[in-house]
């Protein structure tokens, strides 16, 4: 601290900015520095992640009953109309209740083609698991379901 002569002539003690100006400075760079590797790092989750999430999604959507997102989710090939698979849906729910999605695993890629194993339980029977080996593409850079689920 410096001793600072008032308009008085009384001696007082005022500290310098100093400290509290490196201080935010160091804060500054910081938040730059997490800043600029969030702008530039890389966000997309690994390819398995990928695929889970593919079957996430394409089961997600079948519930909502939104084709538009079905078909986000799933492979050209397996997309069927919009009314034969909201109808199956339908169909399903009132047999089945809604599905639900409990574990992917077994997750082998190999190129643009990969394996699953989805594990599902319905509404009506929540103890029993049924677990399918679910095929998947790449198309584009997604990946999406390519084979039929449980009904």
């Amino acid at each position: 601290m410096t001793p600072v002569s008032g308009a008085d002539g009384t001696s007082r003690d005022r500290s310098t900015a100093a400290p509290f100006m490196a201080g935010l400075v160091i804060f500054v760079l910081v938040v730059i520095a997490i800043g600029l590797l969030n702008f530039f790092g890389d966000d997309a989750p690994p390819p398995d992640q990928q695929v889970a999430l593919a079957a996430v999604g394409q089961n997600d959507a079948l519930q909502r009953q939104s084709y538009a997102d079905f078909r986000t989710y799933t492979c050209a090939g397996q997309q069927g109309s919009e009314a034969d698979v909201l109808a199956a849906q339908r169909d399903s729910v009132g047999q089945h209740g809604e599905r639900f999605v409990d574990d992917v695993t077994d997750i082998a890629i190999d190129g643009d083609r990969a394996t699953a194993k989805v594990t599902y339980h319905f509404d009506k029977a929540p103890d029993a698991k049924n677990t399918v080996e679910m095929t998947f593409v790449r198309e584009g850079e997604a990946w999406k379901v390519c084979s039929p689920g449980p009904r």
